[in-house]
């Protein structure tokens, strides 16, 4: 891409990426990486190329994952087929077994190599490396009979996260990247939506920025257009008039938290863009939604 480039308009790129490198040097920004960057080979090589080149120039890169379509495909092989009720994946015993080898082995470690591949230091961790993600059983409301709520297995919901071993590595050259599987009190294993654990690691390390990778520009409004920059309060106006709805509900709520609780700002981005974390992060005119704090 960038042989096209003479080299005056390349140095003017470096240029533009200056002042953002000063800003963000030492900074955390936790990416939760999923959707078509994550499926798509060279938006893949791109992905791995920004988080390498975020940390070499003194940022702290944390990647949280999901793994869907991974996890879909491996149950078809078993001959299991999965099942969601209001978007949540029923996790019964064995479909904990499938996600946990899914996104724990599989995906896990591709990512590890693809970072490693280009130059990084990449550590690969689940929940239940140091305790990182402490878990409890999610019982979901029953949208259709209020007052009611539906057991959907092995799904969790956050009770705490340890920050330390994510620290540890942070103040090496290590870039952590983390499968959002959570350990219970009693050490049982759950399947936690991986949008929820980025949103809390930001939250809990005070991250500079949660950059959330989506198979759309950004968000939204009732006609379509992207928005550009947006607050929490426009937030609570468009979930309350249903401009906001399914899979991009994760992420708001993510988004939402994070937002309120001290993270400065968060980007919902389109990941089917190359390079689109460096656009978003290094450039003046970025590639998706900006949420701000306040």
């Amino acid at each position: 891409m960038t042989e096209n480039l003479t080299p005056t308009l390349k140095a003017g790129v470096l240029a533009e990426a200056l002042p953002y490198i000063k800003r963000f040097h030492g900074r955390t920004i936790v990416i939760k990486y999923g959707g078509n960057a994550m499926t798509d080979e060279h938006l893949k090589q791109c992905f791995a190329r920004d988080v390498v080149l975020l940390k070499l120039v003194g940022m702290n890169p944390v990647v949280v994952h999901g793994g869907g379509p991974q996890i879909d495909d491996m149950l078809k092989r078993v001959g299991k087929q999965g099942q969601f009720i209001q978007g949540m994946r029923v996790t019964d015993r064995e479909t904990m077994d499938v996600v946990e080898m899914v996104l724990g082995g599989q995906v896990n470690k591709e990512i590890v190599n693809l970072i490693n591949h280009h130059g990084g230091k990449a550590v690969g961790l689940t929940g239940k490396d140091g305790n990182l993600i402490r878990a409890k059983k999610m019982m979901m409301a029953d949208k259709d009979k209020p007052g009611e709520l539906i057991d959907i297995g092995q799904v969790g919901e956050i009770v705490a996260i340890d920050p330390s071993l994510i620290a540890l590595l942070d103040s090496g050259a290590f870039i952590p990247v983390i499968a959002p599987i959570g350990v219970g009190a009693e050490g049982e294993t759950y399947n936690i939506n991986a949008d929820l654990v980025a949103g809390k690691i930001a939250e809990i390390l005070k991250a500079e920025k949660l950059v959330l990778l989506t198979n759309t520009p950004g968000v939204l409004d009732a006609k379509g257009k992207l928005l550009t920059g947006i607050t929490p309060k426009d937030i609570d106006s468009m979930l309350n008039d249903g401009t906001l709805s399914g899979g991009m509900l994760p992420k708001i709520a993510s988004a939402l938290d994070a937002a309120r609780s001290g993270v400065k700002s968060v980007h919902i981005i389109d990941g089917r863009v190359e390079h689109a974390l460096l656009l978003e992060i290094l450039t003046d005119e970025g590639v998706g939604t900006l949420i701000k704090s306040k």
